[in-house]
C-alpha cells in the first residue's frame, strides 16, 4: 500500500500531510523525516507493507485550505478524510469536526456527551489526544471543564495561538 506525503510551512511550523490517495489520512506537526519512526508505526498498524512517497501535486486543495484557513480567509475545511483508529476513536473525532464550530470550545464532557457517552470523558481526552488531523478537526478548541486549557498533542503553545486566531 502506497501512503503519498507532502510537508508545508504553517505559522505553526512544518505540517506534515498523508493520503492514502483518496482521501487525506494525517496532518500532523513536524517534518516528515523528524515523524519518520512515529508514522511507520502508525501505518504499519493499518496498511500493509505500506510505503511513503514523495507527491506534491496530491496535496493542493488541503494546502490551499490550510493556507486560507491560517490567512482568515476560510473557517471550516471541506477535505476529504478516512480516520483510522478505533470506533470509540473515530466517533470522538467526528464528533469535533462536526460539533465544535470555528471560534467556539466545548469541554471533553460536552464531547463525551455528544456520543452517548457521559462518563467517557477520560477516554474522550484520550482519543483527542490521538487526532490525525491537526487543526483539521479542531482538537485545540476542547478545553477542561473549568475552562482552562488542557494537553494538546501540537503543545499547548500551538493550542493557545489557534484559539486565539480563531476569536473573530
Amino acid at each position: 500500500m502506497n501512503l503519498y506525503v507532502d510537508e508545508m510551512e504553517s505559522p505553526l511550523g512544518p505540517l506534515t500531510l498523508i493520503s492514502n490517495g483518496e482521501k487525506m489520512v494525517r496532518i500532523d506537526y513536524g517534518f516528515m523525516k523528524d515523524l519518520n519512526e512515529q508514522q511507520q508505526k502508525w501505518a504499519s498498524r493499518y496498511f500493509h507493507k505500506p510505503e511513503f512517497i514523495d507527491k506534491p501535486d496530491e496535496f493542493t486543495k488541503v494546502k490551499a485550505e490550510l493556507r486560507d484557513y491560517f490567512d482568515s480567509k476560510q473557517y471550516s475545511f471541506s477535505i476529504k478524510m478516512e480516520f483510522y483508529g478505533t470506533e470509540f476513536q473515530k466517533k470522538v473525532w467526528q464528533a469535533l469536526f462536526e460539533r465544535i464550530p470555528f471560534g467556539k470550545t466545548k469541554t471533553y464532557k460536552d464531547i463525551a456527551e455528544a456520543i452517548g457517552n457521559p462518563k467517557a470523558v477520560r477516554a474522550v481526552g484520550g482519543a483527542v489526544n490521538k487526532n490525525p488531523f491537526a487543526i483539521v478537526v479542531p482538537c485545540h478548541r476542547v478545553i477542561g471543564t473549568n475552562g482552562k486549557m488542557v494537553g494538546y498533542n501540537g503543545g499547548l503553545d500551538k493550542k493557545e495561538f489557534l484559539l486565539q486566531h480563531e476569536k473573530l
